[in-house]
């Protein structure tokens, strides 16, 4: 069995998964499965596929398509068909640098266990910049923490590397119809609710934004996933020791989320933190205006 899959989720990529794949076929350890998730492209990736499947290469590559959905439903689809121990996203817009696997490969030899969930690592501009800071300087790290601001760094982007099996005990992701924007990072943060990633302070992802991209339009995303990030909030205030400001600041933007949605009630019904959600309503109300107003 091959150690890891590299999975990347597509939807009419094929100018830019090119650049993907020749970074597949210069890595310098060759043993991975690529995976290609095919989220119901109307352009030529299916056939682009079937040309690599000739090339010489020596890593594996698999082919899967579906119907378009969004990047949530393209990971419930590579989690259900990866078998290797170890997997990770590396999206089509984006591509590793030369030597990644082989540093997340010996990383794993010689530090993994079933302690930790996997691997954190950097994501680069294509400058090489690294996207926010650089990671704390310890063995492992709390994403929960990194995401709350427990270690004063810079949040940017990160390469998480992720034991097969945890995906598994989390996925699918809800599919809400007609919501194509639930962040899978909501299984990370899940998975962080039991384990630590070990921190590889190395670029494993070389990033170049698009228009299109998740990282854009979010007042637009607010609007038409509402019930989506309404479940991404819920988990929010589910976690730990985290403070009153944090509490009021998710619990306005769940009661936001839950007012698009047409379901307010959810709101009190399922918010762990019910007076401090209550005390929200009001700013919710004019967050939803507002987002109603500009998106």
């Amino acid at each position: 069995m091959k150690p890891i899959t590299v999975f990347t989720p597509a939807y009419n990529r094929a100018d830019l998964l090119p650049r993907c794949f020749e970074s597949m076929r210069r890595q310098t350890n060759q043993n991975f499965i690529w995976m290609i998730i095919d989220d119901g492209s109307q352009d030529n990736t299916r056939q682009l596929v079937e040309l690599w499947k000739t090339e010489p290469k020596e890593f594996e590559l698999e082919y899967f398509y579906k119907e378009n959905g969004g990047l949530h439903t393209a990971y419930n689809e590579a989690i259900e068909h990866i078998e290797t121990p170890l997997c990770v996203c590396i999206d089509s817009d984006d591509w590793m640098p030369d030597d990644a696997i082989e540093k997340i490969l010996t990383f794993w030899d010689q530090n993994g266990s079933e302690e930790y969930a996997g691997i954190v690592g950097l994501d680069c501009y294509i400058d090489g910049e690294v996207i926010g800071d650089k990671l704390p300087e310890q063995k492992a790290i709390n994403l929960i923490d990194l995401m709350i601001g427990k270690y004063f760094i810079r949040n940017g982007d990160r390469t998480n590397v992720v034991r097969t099996e945890l995906y598994k005990k989390y996925a699918p992701m809800k599919v809400f119809p007609g919501e194509k924007n639930f962040n899978p990072h909501y299984m990370h943060l899940q998975i962080s609710m039991e384990y630590d990633f070990l921190v590889l302070n190395e670029n494993l992802r070389f990033v170049e934004y698009q228009p299109g991209g998740m990282s854009n339009s979010m007042l637009k995303q607010y609007k038409s996933s509402p019930n989506s990030f309404a479940e991404t909030r819920l988990l929010y205030l589910s976690f730990p020791n985290t403070s009153f400001k944090f509490k009021f600041r998710h619990s306005i933007h769940l009661v936001s989320s839950c007012i698009l949605a047409g379901d307010v009630r959810k709101a009190l019904k399922e918010s762990p933190c019910r007076n401090i959600t209550a005390c929200a309503i009001p700013f919710g109300w004019l967050l939803s205006r507002y987002i109603l107003l500009k998106a």
